[in-house]
C-alpha cells in the first residue's frame, strides 16, 4: 500500500512530461477511491522535480520575442507557454502535499495540523493541472507541435524554492498570487481565440480558468485556516508574505469577479497593485 507521499514522489520524480501528467491523474483517482488512504511522511526530498530534456529552460530575459498575433506560430507559442505553466503546476500541487505532510492530522502530534480535506483539495489541483497539460498537448498536436519544441521560462519553480520552509508563504504566493494571475489574463486569451474562430482552444482555456478559481479558493481557505490558528490577520499577513517571498510585480488590471469567487478580497491585493517586489534571482538555488 503506497502513501500519498509515495505517490507525490512518483510524480515529482518523473522526467517525462506526458507520463508525469498521467501519473498525477492515476494517483489522484487512487486517493479519491481510497486505494491510497494514508498521507505518509517524507523527511528528505529534492528542491526540484525531474524535468524532461526538452524544452530548453532559459532566463526570462533570454526568451524569444512573441510572434505576430493570429499566426499559427503565435498560437503554438502561447499554447506551449501555458502547457509549461501547467506542467510546473502539477509538481507544485504534489510538492505542497509531500513537503508539508508533517502538518497532516495523521502525522502531527500537537500544534497546527491539516485535515484530510486539505489533501483532497490539493489532489484535485494536481489532477486538474494534469488534465490541463494533456488538453494543451492535444491542441499543440493539432498544430503539428508538441511540448518541448520551444524554449521555456526557467523561473517558474522559483516560488517553490523560496517558500519551501514556510507553509503559509507557499499558500500566499503560489495559489493566491501566481494562480490568481491566471484568472486575470485567461479571459483575454479566450476572447482572442473566439475572435480567431478557434472554439476548441477557447473551450480549453475556459475549462482552465474555471478550474483555477477552485485552486485559488483552496489556497485562500487553507491560508485563512492557518491564520485563524496562529491568530494572524489574513489581510496583513498575506501582504507581509507577498512582500517577503514574491519575486515580481502584482500586475493590474485584476479580474475582480473571478478573484471574489475564489475568496480573494480586493482589500488584500489592490494596495499592492503594480508594486515591484523583484529581488535577486535564485532560480538556480
Amino acid at each position: 500500500m503506497i502513501t500519498l507521499c509515495d505517490a507525490a514522489l512518483d510524480v515529482l520524480g518523473c522526467g517525462d512530461a506526458k507520463e508525469k501528467a498521467e501519473k498525477s491523474r492515476k494517483h489522484a483517482a487512487a486517493w479519491r477511491d481510497n486505494t491510497i488512504s494514508q498521507v505518509g511522511l517524507v523527511t528528505d526530498m529534492p528542491d526540484r522535480p525531474a524535468r524532461p530534456a526538452h524544452p530548453e529552460l532559459l532566463p526570462a530575459t533570454q526568451m524569444p520575442r512573441r510572434r505576430k498575433a493570429g499566426s499559427k506560430a503565435s498560437k503554438v507559442a502561447l499554447l506551449h507557454a501555458i502547457a509549461h505553466i501547467e506542467l510546473n503546476a502539477i509538481d507544485l500541487a504534489w510538492d505542497i502535499m509531500v513537503r508539508f505532510a508533517k502538518y497532516s492530522d495523521q502525522n502531527a502530534k500537537d500544534g497546527f495540523s491539516m485535515p484530510d480535506e486539505f489533501f483532497d483539495d490539493w489532489v484535485k489541483v494536481g489532477d486538474d493541472e494534469a488534465k490541463h497539460f494533456l488538453m494543451l498537448e492535444e491542441r499543440l498536436n493539432d498544430f503539428d507541435a508538441t511540448y518541448g519544441d520551444l524554449p521555456a521560462h526557467d523561473g517558474l519553480w522559483e516560488s517553490s524554492i523560496r517558500t519551501k520552509e514556510d507553509f503559509a508563504a507557499r499558500l500566499a504566493v503560489v495559489p493566491m498570487v501566481l494562480e490568481a494571475r491566471g484568472l486575470d489574463v485567461t479571459p483575454n486569451m479566450i476572447a482572442m481565440m473566439q475572435k480567431q474562430n478557434d472554439q476548441k482552444t477557447a473551450e480549453f482555456l475556459q475549462i482552465i480558468h474555471d478550474d483555477e478559481i477552485t485552486h485559488v479558493r483552496a489556497g485562500t481557505v487553507w491560508f485563512e485556516h492557518w491564520c485563524a490558528y496562529h491568530n494572524r490577520d489574513v489581510e496583513d499577513y498575506w501582504q507581509e508574505l507577498v512582500k517577503t517571498y514574491f519575486n515580481g510585480r502584482l500586475k493590474s488590471p485584476f479580474n475582480h469577479p473571478s478573484r471574489e469567487e475564489a475568496g480573494m478580497i480586493r482589500d488584500w491585493y489592490e494596495p499592492l497593485a503594480d508594486m515591484d517586489f523583484s529581488t535577486e534571482d535564485i532560480s538556480d538555488a
